[in-house]
């Protein structure tokens, strides 16, 4: 009898198909990249390293700022309601987002998919996520990998993780630093949940079936803020922004004044959203919402108070950045009013 030889493919990696995914992402990336851009060769991609042309940028004392993140175990959900066409929005939001924090406009994304066997309908929904986000943010999708490995992920789970790169002129550098007493604190809206807490969602969803008019809500991508907040620091009208994400509304803005300074926040003036109203119902303790949920705000700048109708302009009206605190002098860092109305 003839001894069955082995193989990768047998062992569960088919690099055949693998090749064809690096091939749609090639085509896909290109699409983002306008005719006269030289900065970056979308035939590039699937080569060893991406290369991107910074010479080409007109920014006097240029700095470079990265990140990389994740999009958690929304990515559970995913699997649960079979849509995996937003979820790669998410995944650039939580990177470009965190690089606009300090004023930086974001130049180039790559991804990393991971997952126990290559499902092309299923990563072209994710991809196609990918470069809904890159286009958002305006940077441009350069590269990645993807990663089949069975025995490590069990039949149909995966995982995502983002990087991302931006520049910013050293001037221009949002920082703690520039946070003054009496500076306003202004919450820009969430469009939901974003991309934390979904570890205690699930867990809540276990034992109490959700509205189907929230479930929508579930899935709604990250809000990418890099178009209105490189505006604003473009005419240098913000002084500090926290991304507020893991942690939540006061642990994010805590990272973004000074050690001196204290921040005072009007809890009542919190916007919330259905979603999170469901969740607080569920006994959960306002403490513990603010600690894992957005609860509505997405992002915050901290902005001189002469600033604030010149700031607003730059927004529509779904996302206008209003008053929740201020800035001060104080024994205590964080000092907290009323609470959201629930």
């Amino acid at each position: 009898m003839k001894k069955i030889q082995n193989s990768y493919r047998k062992s569960g990696v088919n690099i055949s198909i693998a090749n064809k995914f690096v091939k749609h992402i090639a085509k896909v990336s290109k699409k983002n990249v306008q005719k006269r851009d030289k900065t970056f060769n979308a035939g590039n991609i699937g080569a060893f390293g991406s290369s991107f042309d910074i010479s080409k940028i007109d920014i006097k004392d240029p700095v470079i700022v990265s990140c990389t993140d994740g999009v958690g175990t929304k990515i559970e959900l995913t699997n649960k309601f079979k849509k995996f066409d937003t979820i790669g929005i998410d995944l650039v939001a939580m990177c470009v987002n965190d690089l606009i924090v300090q004023g930086a406009k974001p130049l180039f994304f790559l991804d990393y998919i991971a997952i126990a066997k290559i499902e092309l309908k299923k990563l072209k929904q994710i991809l196609k996520g990918i470069n809904k986000g890159c286009y958002i943010s305006s940077c441009k999708l350069i590269g990645g990998e993807t990663a089949e490995m069975p025995g490590v992920y069990s039949k149909n789970k995966y995982d995502l993780a983002g990087f991302s790169v931006g520049i910013v002129s050293k001037k221009k550098i949002l920082n703690k630093k520039k946070v003054k007493i009496k500076d306003l604190i202004l919450a820009i809206p969430s469009d939901g949940l974003h991309s934390n807490g979904y570890s205690l969602v699930r867990s809540i969803m276990k034992n109490h079936k959700i509205p189907n008019s929230l479930k929508k809500d579930l899935l709604k991508p990250t809000k990418i803020y890099t178009k209105e907040v490189l505006n604003l620091v473009n005419r240098n009208l913000i002084n500090s922004a926290a991304h507020i994400t893991g942690g939540g509304l006061i642990e994010n803005l805590l990272r973004s004044v000074p050690d001196n300074l204290s921040i005072n926040i009007d809890l009542s003036k919190i916007k919330t959203k259905k979603i999170f109203k469901w969740l607080k119902s569920k006994n959960i303790s306002e403490d513990e919402m603010l600690k894992t949920f957005n609860c509505g705000v997405g992002f915050c700048i901290i902005i001189k108070e002469k600033n604030f109708k010149k700031v607003i302009k730059y927004f529509s009206k779904k996302y206008m950045p209003y008053k929740i605190g201020h800035v001060s002098k104080q024994t205590k860092k964080i000092i907290l009013t009323n609470s959201i109305k629930w």
